[in-house]
């Protein structure tokens, strides 16, 4: 089989995200290196071996792995079909050096929870427009991460607090149309970022940020049957452009908006 070498790689509109990395490699080998960043990754498909503070690694399938900033490692394909992986690099100050330590001595974290928000945090990361929802999602992540790091220290993430939530709720009505970052609402409400979207979700039985595009929707709903056009309704409702109305509204609705237009 010859060599693939597949890479996408951006910089999202995401405070603490420094990359994003997609790559698809058969066998390609990575030489001992060091990141200044946190590395999280998941594999897709195939799996990888790697050397970390001299002690031998991988990543099944099912595993995520978080490697702490100024630790070398390399890495290669622990399968003959290769490896396709999926990789965030978060700000070394997103996790905190304390858990350095940690994370060298087990870095591999078999969480599927944790597997599962990571994969829905790169979909979000890949929308322009979705913002709110990357945001909110990578503030969970870290706390699941510090939680399986420092486990004495996971705070009681589930605690109620409603006027949070409510405060939160009369943010993102009045931010309909011009939408908030996560870093704002706190600063707002005076609240952590990951104590905020666990009010609201504790509070509501629903995230953030798909209660401000369900509001969203439901006005785009009401101008579609008022004869405007899909683009137009776009703009007016706060979305990124057609495709993020198009995309939601599918979701929420079940068709898109033309055709809902349309009847």
């Amino acid at each position: 089989m010859a060599a693939q070498r597949e890479v996408t790689a951006w910089r999202p509109r995401i405070p603490g995200v420094v990359e994003v990395f997609h790559a698809h490699f058969t066998e390609y080998a990575y030489p001992m290196h060091v990141h200044e960043a946190w590395t999280l990754l998941i594999v897709d498909d195939g799996a990888v071996r790697y050397d970390l503070e001299r002690h031998e690694h991988g990543t099944p399938h099912d595993t995520v792995s978080l490697l702490p900033p100024h630790v070398p490692h390399n890495g290669s394909a622990a399968t003959p079909h290769g490896f396709r992986k999926r990789v965030l690099y978060l700000d070394a100050s997103r996790l905190g050096e304390d858990l350095i330590g940690p994370a060298v001595d087990g870095p591999d974290l078999r969480d599927p929870v944790l597997r599962w928000r990571v994969g829905q945090l790169h979909t979000a990361l890949a929308h322009a427009g979705d913002e709110l929802e990357a945001e909110s999602r990578l503030t969970l992540i870290g706390d699941r991460l510090r939680a399986h790091l420092r486990p004495r220290l996971a705070t009681g993430a589930g605690r109620a607090d409603p006027a949070v939530a409510r405060q939160l709720r009369e943010l993102l009505d009045e931010r309909l149309l011009q939408g908030v970052t996560l870093e704002e609402a706190a600063r707002l409400v005076h609240a952590h970022p990951a104590h905020l979207v666990r009010a609201f979700s504790g509070a509501y039985g629903i995230a953030p940020h798909q209660y401000l595009m369900s509001r969203r929707v439901d006005r785009a709903r009401r101008l579609l049957l008022a004869g405007r056009m899909p683009a137009e309704v776009a703009t007016a409702t706060g979305f990124y452009d057609q495709a993020h109305l198009t995309r939601h509204f599918r979701k929420l609705v079940g068709v898109t908006p033309g055709r809902y237009r349309a009847g």
